[in-house]
């Protein structure tokens, strides 16, 4: 076992620096955040506002925009076809606010043209919620029966976190490709304004990059540390 004075070695080297990763990319997010919501756009529009404009420059009318509470807890619901926007979003004419707002109408967007990542997504979501619930407890029992094939079961279930992660990246820059594109084309934001919003928008992105490289390191170690194992 890769365990050297009480150390996890494989931990340490994989784990811990996703980990730093992740926090930092939230950190940038926090601070691109909170830096564009305190700069008004010179149209007014707020965030509720330039949602249900995107929704009707697209052709979309069954999509409702709702208020919510909480910070960042912006969301776009296609099971009631919904987009709910945080309390630092929903009114706010801010960069920030109205950068977020288009980024969750791009996701009703996406579902409203049939966008097949997303659709890959969706459908891998049930399979990923039973890998996570069951891959560590089958590695146990596979780890103390000395059965390889139930560990290896258990490490292709993690797997299946780390493949959601993968197809939510494309899903992530679409939508906020999406959004840019509509912002600047129908006049919502000007110059500097479109420079700040993609500086947000491109800081949450990394918050998903972030979750991919979590994954890829957890299942890496994983594999390091009980795959190949072979009965003594």
């Amino acid at each position: 076992m890769p365990f050297y004075y009480g150390f996890d070695i494989y931990y340490i080297i994989l784990i811990l620096p996703a980990l730093l990763f992740g926090l930092w990319a939230q950190s940038q997010v926090n601070s691109s955040f909170n830096k564009y919501s305190r700069v008004g756009t010179m149209r007014g529009m707020t965030g509720a506002q330039a949602a249900e404009y995107i929704l009707n420059q697209n052709g979309i009318y069954d999509v409702e925009v709702r208020h919510i509470s909480g910070n960042l807890t912006d969301n776009f619901n296609p099971k009631n076809k919904t987009i709910n926007l945080s309390d630092s979003v929903y009114n706010s004419t801010s960069i920030a606010a109205v950068g977020v707002a288009a980024h969750e109408a791009g996701h009703a967007v996406q579902h409203a043209v049939n966008y097949k990542p997303i659709r890959i997504r969706e459908m891998i979501i049930p399979v990923t919620q039973i890998g996570s619930w069951l891959y560590l407890p089958i590695i146990l029992v596979g780890f103390i029966f000395s059965s390889q094939y139930l560990v290896n079961l258990g490490i292709l279930l993690f797997s299946t976190l780390a493949i959601f992660q993968l197809v939510t990246l494309p899903v992530e820059f679409n939508a906020s490709n999406r959004a840019i594109a509509t912002l600047e084309g129908s006049g919502i934001l000007y110059g500097e304004e479109i420079t700040g919003a993609k500086k947000v928008l491109r800081a949450a992105a990394l918050t998903y990059v972030a979750a991919l490289v979590s994954s890829l390191a957890q299942l890496l170690r994983l594999v390091l540390i009980f795959g190949g194992r072979r009965k003594d």
